[in-house]
């Protein structure tokens, strides 16, 4: 007569064996919806974003027509026979090369510093807000958001005259202080979401705070430099009021402003105005085909983090 022992490592072999582990039943129904997709909301929006060609096409018709094409129809006609001399009137009446220059220094000059200023305002701000200063320095200046410009233009003219601020440099300098409000918002969030063990652990190793920004906060913060920097190329590249207001000399204008002569008192050479326009908007149209996606990127990055 024999008797059989169980260990206890058989024993959990033969529960194991036994029991079936139960599947998950998956609610189909559920998962489907958050799959599918609204192919109406698709296709309204597809829609939507095509009505952007509309004015598109409507610039390079108008462009490259006669201003007596352009009176016998509505305008949306195809140009023929195609004018293209509309480019070389625009290219000398508005000085073109030298309207370029003056708009693209500017506009690298405010990119530049305001990537440099507003990061590291940003970087002081984002590692003191718990303090009460450093928190009414950041309210304050998110209240200038609030603040139509009309309201400080005549003040701001008066203000760059006595300075000896009506030129280029002076509009790099306005473009910085004026875009200081927008860009901290953005750079504040997505700095509080660094964590600080980075910059202990940089600390700890003898790295002083400039350091500190220099070498880690700076570089992570990549997808918000091309944010800001997009977003203040195109404001700088655009902005007609305030070099309108600012800008003393004739040979210190901007695109905007050299685009100004084809509007007169009577009428306005529109054939000659739209290939200016075509013109002006090419080198930006390029630079942001290219790195538009870097807005997205980086507005959905701050968000999520």
């Amino acid at each position: 007569m024999s008797s059989s022992v169980t260990t206890p490592i058989e024993a959990e072999d033969a529960t194991s064996a036994v029991t079936v582990p139960r599947r998950r039943r998956r609610d189909s129904g559920d998962e489907g919806d958050t799959r599918r997709t609204n192919w109406w909301a698709t296709a309204l929006i597809a829609v939507c974003s095509l009505t952007v060609l509309i004015p598109l096409y409507l610039a390079i018709a108008v462009a490259l027509k006669t201003p007596a094409q352009l009176a016998g129809g509505t305008g949306f006609e195809l140009p023929w026979p195609i004018n293209w001399g509309n480019f070389a009137v625009a290219w000398e009446r508005t000085a073109f090369p030298q309207a370029l220059l003056n708009t693209a220094l500017i506009t690298v000059g405010s990119v530049v510093f305001t990537l440099l200023t507003s990061s590291l305002v940003a970087y002081a701000l984002a590692r003191n807000l718990h303090r009460p200063f450093f928190k009414g320095v950041f309210y304050y200046l998110l209240a200038a958001l609030f603040i139509p410009f009309p309201i400080i233009m005549l003040p701001l003219v008066k203000q760059t005259s006595l300075l000896g601020l009506d030129n280029p440099g002076g509009m790099v300098l306005l473009y910085t202080i004026y875009g200081l409000s927008l860009n901290i918002f953005i750079y504040t969030a997505f700095i509080r979401s660094i964590p600080l063990e980075l910059e202990e652990a940089a600390r700890m190793d003898g790295a002083s705070t400039f350091r500190v920004f220099r070498q880690i906060i700076f570089p992570l913060l990549m997808p918000m430099n091309a944010t800001v920097g997009i977003l203040t190329c195109v404001w700088a590249w655009n902005d007609f009021i305030m070099p309108l207001v600012v800008l003393t000399s004739p040979s210190d204008r901007t695109l905007s402003l050299a685009q100004y002569v084809f509007q007169g008192q009577y009428n306005t050479d529109y054939t000659v105005a739209f290939a200016s326009y075509l013109m002006a908007m090419a080198p930006l149209l390029i630079v942001y085909i290219f790195s538009q996606r870097w807005v997205i990127s980086g507005v959905m990055r701050g968000s999520i983090k």
